[in-house]
């Protein structure tokens, strides 16, 4: 994955899978492309998300962020609200967290009216996580193992994908940092350690 080039949809993605396939998709792979395809959805369908919570200026400390409301009604902000993002792998999968910045730290706890906070109220339980694509890293290691192309273009697929949400972050927020491997270099990290990721410090430390 060291060129990355977006070649395909999810839906040629999922087609070429069938095809190779006979249209025997492994669950797995099905597992996949539906989160990816939720992804992709997230700021048009109707359902709520983490994601779309944070990018609701009204959810926003306008009195920190020097905000106001303008004859349209629509929120500007001299400054833009400080976050830090990091990607997070797990049993679960594939997750991409936000942190308020508070006073230059990560806020990792509940915040309340809290006048330093870019945002009114902060729920970590409810908001840290701002999206997540199940089973990726098991797909990932299935994919260095004995994946097909259909296979290798839904991961880098999901690269992309992630990449695209962050980039809408950075038209609203300033992102202080981002930490921790990319899916692009996760994966890499599985095929410079032969697909042995799960047993490494590496995983390990990403899953606490």
């Amino acid at each position: 994955m060291s060129t990355l080039n977006k070649q395909h949809s999810l839906k040629e993605i999922i087609a070429l899978k069938k095809k190779i396939t006979w249209g025997d998709v492994p669950a797995i792979f099905h597992m996949i492309s539906s989160s990816i395809s939720d992804l992709e959805g997230m700021l048009t369908h109707g359902f709520d998300s983490a994601y779309k919570d944070v990018l609701n200026r009204n959810s926003w400390n306008l009195s920190l962020l020097q905000g106001h409301k303008d004859q349209q009604g629509n929120i500007c902000v001299t400054h833009k609200p400080k976050i830090s993002l990091h990607h997070e792998y797990n049993n679960t999968g594939y997750e991409l967290h936000c942190y308020p910045m508070v006073n230059q730290q990560k806020l990792t706890t509940t915040s309340i009216n809290d006048p330093h906070c870019p945002f009114h109220h902060w729920y970590p339980e409810k908001m840290q996580m701002l999206f997540r694509i199940n089973n990726l890293i098991a797909f990932s290691i299935f994919t260095y193992q004995s994946g097909d192309e259909a296979d290798m273009a839904l991961v880098k697929y999901s690269y992309f994908c992630v990449e695209k949400l962050i980039n809408i972050l950075k038209d609203s927020f300033e992102i202080i940092d981002i930490d921790n491997y990319n899916i692009a270099e996760f994966y890499q990290e599985i095929h410079k350690r032969k697909g042995n990721i799960l047993s490494t410090e590496l995983f390990n430390q990403s899953n606490n």
